[in-house]
């Protein structure tokens, strides 16, 4: 079964489960590492997540996918928080982070100060999300703010903050 096949079903499993402890998906892998295959969540709930809850959604998710016997290979199930640099995966997420330092990468080069010189790699202060830009306020240049077309950003992830 191809990967992509794999996370659809699995998290269409997932989702009511997390639902159900009030958790959100913050991002699903399921890729070989080593000798083995290795299916990994990042969950996360407010106020952030505990060892507790990780433990509770891997023994659910554990059983739920062994009854429903979506993964035909032998596979380790990990479940963890997103951490402290979590990445930003869904529309929601910029409006939410709002306010916090954020590292953007786009899938192409985007010439923000019209001098000809495109950049992909943007780091700053997340303003938010508006008519599918996301708002930038650029670290290095004192508050210069870029909109970027959310379709072009390729990773984006929270910057702890010192």
């Amino acid at each position: 079964m191809k990967q992509n096949t794999v996370l659809e079903k699995v998290q269409a499993l997932l989702l009511p489960v997390l639902d159900e402890k009030g958790c959100e998906l913050v991002d699903l892998e399921y890729q070989r590492e080593g000798q083995g295959w290795v299916l990994r969540l990042f969950i996360d709930q407010p106020g952030g997540i505990t060892l507790d809850v990780c433990a509770e959604v891997s023994r659910e998710v554990s059983v739920l996918l062994e009854v429903e016997d979506l993964i035909d290979t032998a596979y380790n199930l990990e479940v963890s928080s997103p951490g402290l640099d979590r990445p930003l995966t869904k529309p929601g997420d910029y409006e939410r982070f709002s306010g916090r330092l954020v590292k953007i990468k786009t899938r192409v080069a985007v010439d923000v100060e019209g001098k000809g010189r495109g950049r992909k790699t943007f780091t700053g202060v997340l303003g938010g999300l508006c008519d599918g830009k996301v708002i930038i306020e650029l670290k290095e240049k004192n508050g210069f703010r870029v909109e970027l077309p959310l379709e072009d950003i390729d990773k984006a992830n929270l910057e702890i903050e010192f």
